[in-house]
């Protein structure tokens, strides 16, 4: 009660809403309490930011075996996080009896899963989910660069993370990260705000990023999905994907787009620079998606 109490107050001191941070306190020490009887998920959704997670999470949420963390669709336990410790990671999933539960009904394989995208860019988040979850599957969402980088400008600077135009934030860009990925590795604690929401670039360079991931975990874990074919054949993919998982669809699954964003008007130059430096990345994304990428086609 005195923890309680406590954070109640310290809340109202901040200018937060002191109901909602009691109730995450008394959430998260409910969920360490059972951390132990708690499953660890099987599935990791990641790839790069604005890529279209959040809708292949909302169409798996819909499936009754497969369970999302109770508490928040991106944990961020193997980038920002990773010091709390694998208890508090288990505390944000479902009890192992629920999921055994949930299998014997359906009669297929069920597991957990979370969306983190930062995942994919994070220097030490592969060796650090290959420690804890070794048989983990992951599936890496990618779509055109271009477009993920005018996205996660516009998304940047509509929460007050960027204050630069597009073309500005992209020549900073070096100077911005420079050194950050040595840091981030070298401090296990360290987190970088440059790193992860101003690399607008290099977050497109998508196949290095795979690459360095199915190293660690093993190309038969990693699942690489083209955005745009998900939304175009949204049925036919991700029975697909689910096939890959070992399961299927228990009940019927609608489909939504979700932080979808219109196809952006920059300066032609640029463009034609951008589409320049993501040709042979690009290139090398087709034997991970088993076809040319859908905005090289």
């Amino acid at each position: 009660m005195a923890t309680l109490t406590a954070t109640s107050t310290r809340a109202a001191r901040d200018g937060r809403d002191p109901l909602r941070a009691t109730a995450r306190t008394l959430r998260d020490s409910v969920g360490h309490l059972t951390a132990g009887h708690r499953a660890l998920p099987g599935l990791l959704i990641t790839g790069g930011q604005r890529c279209g997670t959040t809708s292949l999470y909302k169409a798996l949420s819909q499936q009754p075996h497969l369970h999302r963390p109770v508490w928040r669709k991106g944990v961020h336990f193997f980038d920002s996080s990773y010091d709390k410790g694998v208890d508090w990671y288990r505390s944000h999933f479902p009890l192992v009896s629920t999921v055994r539960r949930s299998s014997e009904r359906w009669g297929t394989p069920a597991t957990c899963f979370e969306s983190s995208p930062y995942y994919l860019f994070h220097p030490l988040a592969a060796e650090r989910i290959h420690e804890t979850l070794p048989q983990v599957r992951v599936v890496i969402l990618v779509r055109d660069p271009i477009e993920r980088a005018i996205s996660a400008h516009a998304h940047e600077l509509a929460r007050g993370y960027e204050t630069l135009p597009l073309a500005e934030a992209l020549a900073a860009e070096d100077a911005r990260v420079a050194g950050e990925e040595e840091r981030l590795a070298e401090d296990p604690t360290y987190t970088s705000h440059a790193h992860q929401h101003q690399a607008y670039r290099r977050r497109g360079e998508y196949v290095t990023q795979i690459e360095k991931l199915a190293s660690v975990l093993g190309r038969d874990h990693v699942y690489v999905m083209d955005s745009h074919r998900f939304f175009e054949q949204p049925a036919d993919v991700f029975v697909d994907f689910l096939g890959w998982m070992g399961t299927r669809a228990v009940v019927p699954t609608m489909f939504e787009q979700h932080n979808a964003r219109k196809k952006s008007t920059i300066d032609p130059g640029l463009r034609a620079e951008l589409e320049q430096h993501y040709a042979p990345f690009d290139e090398a994304l087709t034997p991970w998606l088993g076809a040319p990428a859908s905005w090289r086609s």
